[in-house]
């Protein structure tokens, strides 16, 4: 399956995502994207940033972060993912071996059925060896 199939079959074709991207490990390369959805480089180097931020409170769940020139609340962050909310509608972006998935949901959907969803492709492609 090639990488725009996972944006538009995986995620977006599940009715749970609305939009979404996929980026290499170090978010400096698109892979594949919906269209009209642009994640900035330096939106997704905070991403990473995130990531690599080992502290008991890290620097985006006290600032926030952004996605396509939105502001989003972070209400999880750690090693693996980074969930924020603006208003009702969110966005999931989970980090796998090789690549970070970046998915935002409505707020016609409920925010578990949306991480559900990008959490259940992140396992997928991890156990594929990405």
């Amino acid at each position: 399956m090639s990488w725009q199939a996972y944006v538009d079959q995986s995620l977006v074709g599940t009715g749970n995502i609305d939009k979404a991207a996929i980026f290499n490990s170090e978010g400096n390369s698109v892979w594949a994207s919906s269209s009209g959805f642009t994640v900035s480089p330096t939106e997704m180097q905070a991403v990473v940033a995130s990531f690599a931020d080992k502290q008991d409170v890290k620097k985006v769940q006290t600032e926030g972060f952004h996605i396509a020139t939105e502001k989003f609340f972070t209400i999880k962050s750690d090693d693996r993912s980074l969930y924020g909310k603006k208003g009702k509608e969110g966005v999931v972006i989970v980090k796998t071996k090789q690549a970070i998935l970046v998915a935002h949901y409505p707020e016609s959907v409920q925010p578990g059925s949306a991480a559900t969803t990008v959490e259940q492709l992140g396992d997928y492609l991890i156990k594929v060896g990405y």
